[in-house]
């Protein structure tokens, strides 16, 4: 039962538009998403306002505004980053582009305990940033209420009117008291409870049973991984197991073994599953293409030839079966899929075939408005086995994203000798390949820096992670070398292509690096834990490995996790011990600015 007590987010395309509903809807009271565009009566019908963040800045010709008299009505209003941004414009203030530009952690200190929104917030606090703009003139009425070193308008408030601007985003889990300031707004709004994973089930339910009617079926697309699983399970469950079958399509970029413990797992939890093997039309069309885009769009448009090829062989004929994914908000959000958000990578559930046939209602997502944490919540509803709602998320293009293919020629490395870390005896060497990444909510394609091996404190590693991706916005990604103190030699450059010969050296080197995990028992702690082949080694025609291991709850943002030392050695010697691998690199990388995926 849905309240009368709403709380609206403004879209204004940032990354965590449906993430702040989310996290909401978390702390009791049910969230609607609006666009900037809405009439001002429908804005006022609600308990509260949140804007979100977003890719524009307040100052540009074009940027998304909201209709006028908005910031008159009586409705408390909290701006998040471009939300922030756009009410200090709005009410007099001005708006800049930052020097200082953060993506990342920053420690803010509260100056007005007593603002509404501060209750119960420690007096240093941990929030995360992800903006290159920021307010350096309040409106008149307005009052700080908190500050980082390099942000002094982070959060202020016109306490009478009930308006509060955040630089930060309270809504991602590494702001560590983002939920104490979303629930102070919460009891300000008086809006009450009414919204649960177990609710969304029950909905759900009904609302697939309209989207298909008796007479249709469901072909789902499944990888193995949480998300399609889940999917199929809920569809089970509103349409009948009878009416819902699986298709698992061997790309050639599955991890080792998978297909067959897919198989035998898959079968016993009830699935109807048909294996289908298109690993030579995968690499026919993948080993000459090096671009992240390119390569996520080819696979996109073979699994749905793939889908084709099978329905035919099977007899599933499109007036009576439609096309089941398990997308998750994360993927539409990254794909650009909200009016004003910026394309950071086209996910291969979201290429332009799929879109169309999204627009002809002949796709089902019937979990496509849920976070990670959310879809294995609801698993365990559903009755999926602990096993398998704990399994690393994999993505769907599989290990196509986990190969940085590169051509015979290197790209070019732009001239960071002015990139210093002060007081540190970190060595900083570019390395000559590019990396998907987020910076303030657009896409980047960007360098990757590394790092000796020169300390074995993880702060002290961070802290250099995120100085540099700060000062330098072409560089998106910071590794380090474990076991290397010192650069002596050179960094050799090989060419890799996406076939069945370096997809085999990666299978072994994420064999090795998933058996230390389940062994060492540290699997639960990591959230993720991609590992990735990268052109880049310490002798010629040889090859690096990445090791990007995360924790995270919901996928839109990431922490890299601090492994204990001698798991990551013993890591490390066993995969140097690989005839081809000459290179091994853990990544320090947060998201933002790094996708948790290389590509």
């Amino acid at each position: 039962m849905k309240s009368d007590k709403k709380i609206a987010v403004v879209d204004f395309g940032g990354q965590y538009a449906h993430l702040i509903a989310s996290r909401i809807r978390r702390l009791g009271a049910y969230t609607e998403i609006l666009s900037n565009e809405e009439p001002l009566s429908v804005y006022e019908s609600y308990a509260g306002i949140i804007l979100s963040g977003g890719p524009s800045s307040v100052y540009e010709k074009g940027a998304p505004l909201l209709p006028d008299g908005f910031f008159k009505t009586s409705v408390p209003i909290l701006g998040i980053c471009y939300g922030h941004q756009l009410l200090m414009k709005a009410l007099g203030g001005e708006v800049v582009s930052s020097n200082s530009k953060e993506y990342g952690p920053a420690i803010l200190e509260i100056q007005n305990p007593d603002s509404l929104l501060s209750k119960s917030l420690s007096s240093k606090t941990k929030v995360w940033m992800s903006h290159g703009d920021e307010v350096v003139r309040m409106p008149d009425g307005f009052k700080i209420v908190a500050s980082s070193d390099n942000c002094r308008y982070a959060f202020v408030s016109n306490e009478s009117k009930k308006q509060f601007g955040i630089q930060f985003h309270p809504e991602v889990t590494h702001s560590e008291e983002g939920e104490v300031l979303l629930r102070n707004f919460v009891n300000l709004c008086n809006a009450g409870a009414s919204w649960s994973i177990s609710q969304f089930l029950e909905e759900q339910i009904s609302e697939l049973q309209k989207k298909v009617p008796p007479g249709k079926n469901v072909f789902l697309l499944v990888s193995g991984g949480v998300d399609s699983s889940v999917a199929y399970l809920l569809l089970a469950k509103a349409l009948g197991k009878d009416r819902v079958k699986g298709l698992l399509v061997d790309t050639g970029f599955m991890r080792k073994n998978e297909v067959k413990d897919l198989m035998d797992n898959l079968h016993q939890v009830g699935f109807d599953l048909t294996i289908w093997d298109e690993s030579q039309i995968f690499y026919k069309h993948l080993e000459s293409e090096f671009e992240p885009e390119k390569k996520r769009r080819i696979v996109g448009d073979l699994f749905l030839e793939a889908q084709s090829k099978a329905t035919d062989s099977l007899g599933l004929d499109s007036e009576h079966w439609l096309l089941g994914q398990g997308t998750i908000y994360p993927d539409t959000i990254e794909s650009g899929g909200t009016k004003h958000s910026h394309k950071i990578k086209t996910h291969h559930n979201r290429v332009p075939q799929i879109e169309k046939l999204i627009q002809e209602g002949k796709i089902i997502e019937p979990i496509a408005d849920l976070y990670k944490d959310e879809v294995r919540e609801l698993g365990r509803l559903l009755g999926l086995p602990e096993r398998w709602i704990e399994r690393h998320p994999f993505p769907g293009p599989g290990l196509v994203v986990r190969m940085i293919a590169s051509p015979e020629t290197k790209p070019p490395i732009l001239d960071f000798s002015d990139l210093a870390l002060a007081g540190k005896k970190a060595e900083v060497k570019i390395l000559p390949i590019l990396s998907v990444g987020v910076q303030g909510d657009q896409r980047s394609y960007a360098h990757c820096a590394v790092l000796n091996d020169f300390t074995t404190n993880w702060k002290e590693l961070d802290e250099c992670a995120v100085e540099i991706t700060n000062f330098k916005k072409e560089i998106n990604r910071v590794v380090f070398a474990p076991g290397i103190p010192s650069f002596s030699g050179v960094f050799h450059y090989t060419k890799l292509t996406l076939d069945k010969e370096h997809s085999d050296i990666l299978r072994e080197a994420d064999a090795i690096v998933n058996r230390i995990l389940y062994e060492e028992s540290i699997h639960t702690s990591i959230w993720q834990m991609p590992v990735v082949l990268v052109p880049v080694g310490l002798r010629e025609n040889s090859y690096g490995v990445v090791l990007r291991p995360v924790e995270s709850t919901e996928a839109m943002t990431a922490n890299f996790y601090e492994m204990d030392r001698k798991i990551l050695e013993s890591i490390t010697k066993e995969l140097l011990a690989l005839p081809q691998i000459s290179l091994v690199l853990y990544d320090l990388t947060h998201k933002p600015p790094g996708t948790i995926e290389w590509e």
